[in-house]
């Protein structure tokens, strides 16, 4: 039987555990921003000096509570409309839209050949230490995903409805479990199920092994 005195701590643990979280993202991404940053200017000049269109691309993506926000990423696709370039090869359109819509980075015609080695290394990712800062991301949390892929996959994958509602109640994170585990390897139901274990499970001990494999398994992706 659970008494008001176990709801009362549980309550509290919860409301510990979200303000030391916060502390680690907001200093944690200070700290990665300054050490980051020579890698930053190097990418954004590589960018600019090998393909035409902006540095940094923003998309919406979900965040806590289902509230969108814009999600920031080094670009590293070409401009235009990369789905009319990747039907000119039949091929992977048809492996692209089998695989979820998804393709492994060395085989994609829409990214660029800088961009490939930027994606390989996760830098794309660097500047969404600034939704971080804001407070619309995290450092460890689920993947941010576009509202129209939980939509689809949530009717492609209806055993997964549950896994969702968690992924929607939480902010989503720069790495996280599922990351840490596989990789793009993972289906969608299997990337879901560890997203709603971690943010089931969510302690300091698992927040901190999370951030210390991340590195690793940036590093040996490739």
């Amino acid at each position: 039987m659970i008494t008001n005195q176990s709801r009362l701590f549980v309550k509290q643990r919860i409301f510990l555990f979200n303000i030391v979280k916060r502390l680690i993202d907001i200093i944690g991404s200070l700290v990665l921003l300054i050490l980051s940053s020579p890698i930053m200017l190097v990418t954004t000049i590589l960018i600019k000096l090998t393909s035409p269109g902006p540095v940094f691309f923003a998309q919406k993506r979900v965040g806590k509570g289902s509230k969108e926000f814009f999600m920031y990423k080094f670009r590293t696709m070409y401009t235009g409309n990369n789905d009319e370039r990747l039907k000119l090869y039949p091929e992977l359109w048809k492996k692209y839209k089998a695989a979820g819509w998804k393709l492994s980075i060395k085989e994609d015609p829409r990214i660029t050949p800088v961009g490939k080695y930027i994606r390989a290394f996760s830098i794309d990712e660097m500047p969404q230490f600034i939704n971080v800062l804001k407070g619309e991301m995290t450092l460890v949390g689920p993947r941010a995903y576009r509202e129209e892929e939980l939509c689809e996959y949530a009717k492609k994958y209806p055993q997964t409805k549950e896994y969702i509602e968690d992924i929607r109640s939480v902010k989503p994170g720069i790495t996280g479990l599922w990351q840490t585990s596989g990789r793009n390897d993972l289906s969608f139901e299997q990337r879901a199920r560890l997203d709603s274990h971690y943010i089931r499970t969510r302690s300091m001990r698992q927040e901190i092994l999370i951030l210390l494999k991340t590195p690793f398994c940036m590093i040996s992706h490739w």
